[in-house]
């Protein structure tokens, strides 16, 4: 687990990491077990059987959306009844074994990638205060910048300041960074992407480009711009607005094929309400639509009478 937590580190994928923390006898799984959620919903490892598992991979990705790790109580709420301690999220879960899972489930995110291409001042100050963050940064000279230095999860910003900024630029939209900012007045951004643009370079790549990089402060300094650059980075990946990044790695990952085969898609039983994993069991089609289920019994039940689960929100 350890060595694969590490590999998806090394190719800057986000995971999380879910941790059962107790059980309730009758249960498949034991304290300590583990799984890694990877981004795109594909479970490595032991948390449970099939009531468990598909709830875990649908709450991890919330938590790798959201940034913050969540301690999950599953089972029924007769189960617990008011004695859930505050901070714990229940979900319900209606396993025939009966038995109830405590899950801790905290995201793992890759550190942001800034590439800074430039050798002024204001480079040398972004590049310092982006690693006070811990971030992994690259200090780029114009001339040695190739789309080898950035991918769909960097942030390149380009402060050559008229030293070949339309070079530079041009190789740098090519990488399709998660963020691509210009360092420079808004009248000589129009002059660069509009010379671009003329050289062939599609619009809609051009459009991603922001100029001039970093919050507007008004008048300012060397040091200012970059600390202008920087909130402007902080506060897109606070919101969520480079999460492009991450659609990017997803796509070059389905591109590689082979590695892991998709996940089926997560739907709900219409008998009981409890989540499921499409593919886990055979579907009973009804009007056109396949319907699954979480257990036999729930199976039966819709059999018998489908109209009392497709019609209205009855719930065993």
């Amino acid at each position: 687990m350890l060595e694969e937590m590490g590999e998806l580190t090394r190719r800057g994928e986000a995971f999380a990491l879910a941790t059962v923390v107790w059980r309730q006898s009758p249960s498949s799984s034991q304290p300590g077990s583990r799984a890694i959620i990877t981004a795109d919903g594909e479970l490595r490892g032991w948390i449970g059987g099939a009531c468990a598992e598909p709830v875990v991979i649908r709450e991890a990705q919330q938590v790798m959306a959201e940034g913050t790790a969540r301690l999950l109580l599953l089972g029924t709420p007769e189960q617990f009844g008011a004695a859930v301690p505050d901070g714990m999220t229940v979900v319900p879960i209606s396993c025939q074994s009966e038995g109830a899972l405590e899950v801790y489930i905290e995201p793992v995110l890759p550190v942001p990638h800034l590439v800074i291409v430039g050798e002024s001042p204001m480079a040398r100050t972004l590049a310092g205060l982006a690693g006070a963050l811990g971030w992994r940064t690259d200090l780029v000279r114009g001339p040695d910048f190739t789309t080898e230095h950035a991918d769909e999860r960097a942030l390149v910003v380009v402060a050559t300041q008229g030293h070949g900024d339309e070079d530079v630029l041009e190789l740098a939209v090519a990488a399709r960074p998660a963020y691509l900012g210009l360092v420079g007045s808004r009248r000589r951004g129009t002059s660069v992407l509009g010379y671009l643009e003329d050289r062939g370079v599609p619009k809609e790549a051009l459009d991603r480009v922001r100029v001039p990089a970093g919050l507007d402060l008004g008048h300012t300094t060397h040091q200012e711009i970059a600390v202008a650059v920087l909130a402007e980075l902080v506060q897109l990946r606070a919101s969520g607005a480079l999460a492009a990044g991450a659609a990017g790695s997803a796509r070059q990952a389905g591109s590689e094929g082979t590695r892991s085969a998709a996940r089926p898609a997560v739907v709900i039983d219409p008998v009981c309400g409890m989540t499921v994993s499409a593919g886990s069991s055979r579907p009973v089609r009804y009007e056109g639509a396949d319907h699954y289920f979480c257990c036999a019994g729930c199976r039966q039940a819709f059999e018998q009478d489908p109209d009392a689960y497709t019609k209205k929100e009855t719930r065993c």
